[in-house]
């Protein structure tokens, strides 16, 4: 099905993106991922040719247009090639919203800046180690002390771990009344005493994503460091939290996309009992099933974005994005291997690979079961 979602500009963009990613990224992911971390030189250049922050204002060094096309094409550009690495998409699609929307003025000369060039790397801390998708039962937490905010807790699995200089720290600031009233975000920065990292998780996918643990030991954060609204962080939270999950669909439709392709040329060229493995009826089969399937996410991806750009998409649409590409790409993923036969399961060949990163996207932004409880309680359940 032709796609309808892309201009001129856009396409003008992709074909900047794929220079970039070809030249900067592709021939160095073997060596990221056996490293664990991609280098910062990697975010510089990303920010020198406009990759970074496309939505913030010029005057910061922003591409100035609040159009999420131009995400999504990064974002498809880098599941193109595997790259699961460069924390792009975590920069531009999830921080940006909250650095762009609710620092202030003189927080936004202070952040934004580095964060359009690369120089300021950031991330989000929400998870915790006894609590996943459940944000209200976060035990991090800031007591105010003159000025400043005390801040106590830990945080796991944060993207951009490592690498970062900015991190947004979910903490409980009351424990009046209801907990979705009682939670602040603060921008912890690199060299603050008492915050520290942990170990670079080592994971079954994303290899070359650096993924940590976070600490922080009575870190002093001083006033002008709160985002947004003192116990506003939970409504702060819920309102990005649809464009984040979207960002995870578009990433799982490109990637299956990019994984059927590289498979039908497999079964096309490879023979089995003097003939191609993809001429077998139930080789045909799946995958006709399954490219009928990524059209069809495709095609409601794209309408969300559109829904996105006009301000007009819903929570339930998003956890609906989220759950249905994400499970979608696992499958996809799953039986392109098995149409690869034992060659599926070698690390050399990229269906191995895009298996293994395929796993945790129906785990992150909200695991796909609380995506369900979503559109459940949406239907009055």
């Amino acid at each position: 099905m032709q796609r309808s979602l892309y201009e001129t500009e856009h396409d003008d963009f992709r074909g900047a993106v794929r220079t970039f990613c070809e030249k900067e990224i592709a021939p160095a992911q073997h060596e990221w991922e056996a490293a664990g971390i991609v280098p910062r030189e990697v975010w510089t250049a990303a920010g020198a040719q406009g990759l970074l922050a496309m939505d913030v204002d010029e005057r910061f060094g922003g591409g100035g247009v609040r159009d999420f096309r131009y995400n999504a094409v990064l974002d498809e550009e880098l599941a193109r090639i595997g790259a699961t690495g460069p924390g792009f998409t975590l920069q531009n699609d999830v921080i940006a919203p909250y650095l762009r929307d609710l620092a202030t003025p003189e927080q936004q000369e202070r952040w934004l800046p580095g964060f359009c060039s690369g120089e300021l790397i950031t991330a989000i801390a929400m998870t915790e180690p006894g609590t996943g998708s459940d944000l209200q039962g976060i035990r991090t937490s800031a007591t105010r002390d003159g000025d400043d905010w005390v801040l106590t807790g830990a945080k796991t699995f944060i993207t951009n771990g490592i690498n970062a200089d900015l991190v947004i720290v979910v903490a409980r600031t009351t424990t009046e009344g209801p907990a979705s009233k009682g939670i602040t975000l603060f921008v912890v920065e690199r060299g603050m005493p008492g915050f520290t990292r942990g170990r670079n998780l080592d994971k079954v996918g994303l290899k070359a994503q650096d993924t940590a643990e976070l600490f922080f030991d009575a870190v002093r954060v001083p006033s002008a460091n709160v985002l947004g609204t003192e116990h506003g962080g939970f409504r702060h939270l819920m309102h990005n939290l649809p464009q984040e999950r979207l960002s995870i669909a578009v990433t799982a439709v490109a990637a299956a996309e990019t994984v059927l392709a590289q498979t039908l040329e497999y079964v096309t060229g490879r023979t089995a009992f003097g003939q191609p493995v993809g001429s077998f009826q139930h080789s045909r089969f799946t995958l006709a099933e399954l490219q009928t399937e990524v059209t069809i996410a495709r095609t409601f991806v794209d309408e969300c974005i559109r829904q996105l750009n006009a301000s007009t998409l819903t929570a339930t649409d998003a956890a609906m994005a989220k759950y249905w590409a994400s499970d979608l790409q696992n499958k996809v993923a799953d039986r392109c291997l098995q149409l690869h036969g034992g060659y599926g399961y070698m690390t050399e060949y990229p269906v191995s690979k895009a298996w293994r990163d395929a796993r945790v996207q129906s785990i992150y932004g909200g695991t796909n079961e609380i995506m369900k409880e979503i559109i459940g309680r949406s239907m009055g359940l």
